[in-house]
């Protein structure tokens, strides 16, 4: 038996916090003026992502490259916690000085009324900013790879994560989540539209070639060996992965059992498909072309 954990809600977290800049703007202000498009049982938990050249990115390869100002200034006009990316792997000492990343964590470390988090993979850049930027909270980073369950449970009791990501293949992992406790479950954040296979073994090494691009190293691209991969990512696709989680996942499933934390991907994609993401998990169907239509007709949005 399920257990019933009523009077709750979902919080997306959302891909391109630098990168759909122009896309928020007019997704956002629609969100708050027509809040009856969408569903009352979801809101929106954070924004993630980092700018272009920033070497303690990590994940994904960015290419946004709005003024960081601008975009605290929208998220904290909406009231939305803003997630910096840090998701670096292979960082190292001499990294940690480096003055753009610092000066990010200076300008959204000021983050009165409202917290701001960072995303990270490298506990040597987790004390840093522990020492330096008290302000953030964080959010273990997916790209750990964390596909045992026991290593899950170790990162879940880490006092010094607000949430972890776990590897997309425990999504499904019932028995075990469902006995978890609920201070564990607040603190799990699910990436529910994971395109990449199963089966994947090459996962670490690809976040690695992501994060060795992001230092400036010289490195030859990661070829993915998955047979279909080369279709790039399809939302089609992603639904029929094992792994995914749908809208009545999360309403049937999840949150009965006690889960509220569901992260969207999609930082290097484009911006017509994070609006697909946010037709299909937050808008209710019947208002979906008004979304579309609001969105689509806003002359400075380029869409692909």
């Amino acid at each position: 038996m399920m257990n019933e954990y009523k009077g709750h809600i979902a919080y997306y977290h959302l891909p391109g916090l630098f990168e759909f800049y122009e896309f928020y703007k007019a997704f956002l202000k629609l969100y708050r003026e027509h809040r009856e498009y969408f569903y009352d049982w979801c809101d929106i938990g954070s924004i993630y992502g980092a700018p272009y050249d920033c070497i303690w990115g990590g994940g994904r390869t960015s290419f946004g490259s709005h003024e960081a100002a601008e975009v605290l200034a929208l998220t904290r006009k909406y009231g939305i916690s803003a997630r910096l990316t840090f998701s670096n792997s292979l960082l190292k000492k001499e990294h940690l000085s480096d003055k753009k990343c610092n000066e990010l964590c200076r300008i959204f470390g000021d983050n009165d009324p409202l917290q701001n988090g960072i995303i990270i993979y490298s506990d040597l850049l987790l004390q840093y900013l522990k020492m330096h930027y008290q302000e953030f909270y964080y959010v273990s980073s997916t790209t750990k790879v964390l596909t045992d369950f026991e290593q899950l449970v170790n990162e879940v009791n880490r006092e010094e994560f607000r949430y972890i990501v776990p590897d997309f293949r425990l999504n499904k992992a019932f028995g075990r989540l469902r006995n978890m406790s609920q201070a564990q479950k607040d603190k799990i954040e699910f990436l529910c539209n994971e395109c990449c296979p199963v089966s994947c073994v090459d996962r670490k090494v690809c976040y690695e070639n992501v994060s060795l691009k992001n230092l400036g190293e010289d490195c030859p691209e990661h070829n993915c060996t998955a047979d279909d991969m080369g279709d790039g990512y399809r939302f089609s696709k992603a639904m029929r992965n094992p792994s995914f989680i749908g809208v009545e996942d999360i309403k049937n499933i999840y949150m009965p059992m006690g889960f509220s934390n569901f992260k969207i991907e999609g930082r290097g994609l484009g911006s017509a498909l994070i609006l697909e993401f946010l037709l299909y998990y937050m808008t209710k169907p019947e208002y979906q072309l008004n979304v579309r239509e609001e969105v689509y007709l806003d002359n400075m949005l380029d869409l692909f």
